[in-house]
């Protein structure tokens, strides 16, 4: 999997998606500008100490993306889609872009992708969520869709054991 942050501003936000790329196996791809410097402490605080385990692609530009990687299978997510992301069959090598936090993904962009256009379902006139949190529910149902693969998908107790219960 990987997830595509398009000119991400807040530090802490990427950070978070860091963190859940790391627990995930997925990928990270920045897309410049970046609203922080890619060493800013609030990244790294967010990541903790999981951000040196990070698999991370950095790109100049939109175009440079897509010419580092022909062919790929972008979902992009927006508030402004029809369809919900549950109505998405997510590849195992997919890749799903976010916008930056204050303008999403440019309408122009997602005008050439509109066939690819996912959103999660809100109640009334909600702007948008939290980008990590965004970021944590589409990956989240791919994931889910590709049975968790390399996952753990079991957990152990640090004093107890489940068995004596």
């Amino acid at each position: 999997m990987n997830v595509v942050l398009l000119e991400p501003e807040i530090p802490a936000n990427t950070g978070n998606i860091g963190r859940t790329c790391v627990a995930t196996g997925t990928k990270l791809h920045l897309i410049e500008p970046l609203g922080f410097k890619i060493n800013d402490k609030q990244l790294k605080r967010a990541g903790l100490d999981y951000w040196k385990d990070l698999d991370i692609t950095i790109y100049s530009s939109y175009e440079d993306f897509l010419s580092r990687n022909p062919g790929a299978k972008i979902y992009m997510a927006t508030t402004k889609a029809e369809h919900a992301y549950t109505h998405v069959s997510y590849e195992p090598d997919c890749f799903i872009m976010f916008g930056k936090e204050s303008a999403g993904i440019p309408e122009e962009i997602l005008l050439q992708n509109q066939e690819n256009t996912i959103r999660i379902p809100m109640v009334g006139d909600i702007r948008s969520l939290n980008l990590s949190n965004s970021v944590c529910i589409i990956l989240y149902e791919a994931l889910r869709q590709n049975n968790f693969e390399g996952m753990k998908l079991e957990g152990k107790l640090h004093h107890h054991h489940w068995n004596n219960i």
